[in-house]
């Protein structure tokens, strides 16, 4: 089974021209046409940390959110959600709290797909780099003690420059750490900010930078995408 992964901050639905257009954003996603999406800066960061997507708009879509929200309004945690194809079961969403100086969290899921249950977690690691290693530890821990040893994938913004260096380094040999290129800015992207991390029953198949002219102008990141092969047990 192969299955496409994406993952796109989306600095609000705010565009490199300054307007907020969650439409564009959605069509930067029909662009791509992932299995799974991870997106980080959903949610207003204050306030009841309404969401910058209308439900409404993602019911007219081909994905459907992955429940984690503690808030009415939102339709995420911290700013992170996942969408997956309408056709796939969600069998679990939750909300992970992460280590930080500042508002941060992770989006926890797990769907069925053919008959395989899978783990996805959608994140957006810390600016500063200050708790970057303890959330990812935070994350590497809620896995091991997750029941079942579940195929994983984790996607999302994590704030490091270096391909293998500083907190990437906290990631064992059982993981794979795709980054597909640079992603930010989109406008003349310099820093490989965005990456997928997938487990060991995982190959990667394909990676690229998802480089358009409606990505680059949408958000201040462009998308990363990665597609993925599932070993036979």
């Amino acid at each position: 089974m192969e299955l496409t992964f994406a993952s796109y901050n989306i600095h609000k639905a705010v565009g490199t021209d300054r307007r907020r257009d969650p439409e564009r954003i959605l069509r930067v996603i029909h662009e791509i046409d992932a299995d799974v999406v991870a997106l980080q800066e959903v949610d207003r960061r204050i306030g009841d940390r309404a969401t910058v997507i209308p439900r409404a708009a993602i019911d007219d879509t081909h994905w459907r959110v992955v429940e984690v929200a503690r808030r009415p309004r939102s339709i995420g945690w911290h700013g992170n959600a996942l969408l997956v194809r309408r056709e796939f079961e969600i069998v679990h969403g939750e909300a992970l709290d992460l280590p930080t100086l500042e508002p941060r969290g992770a989006a926890c899921g797990e769907i069925r797909v053919d008959g395989h249950v899978l783990r996805i977690i959608g994140t957006h690691l810390d600016l500063s780099g200050l708790r970057r290693r303890d959330q990812i530890r935070s994350l590497l821990d809620h896995v091991g003690a997750c029941r079942r040893n579940l195929p994983t994938v984790i996607l999302g913004d994590f704030n490091q420059w270096g391909r293998q260096t500083g907190a990437m380094r906290e990631f064992s040999d059982g993981w794979q750490l795709v980054t597909p290129g640079r992603s930010y800015p989109s406008t003349q992207p310099l820093a490989m900010l965005d990456r997928i991390v997938a487990s060991h029953q995982w190959q990667c198949m394909a990676a690229e930078v998802h480089h358009t002219p409606l990505a680059a102008v949408a958000s201040d990141h462009l998308p990363v995408v990665a597609r993925l092969h599932l070993h036979k047990k």
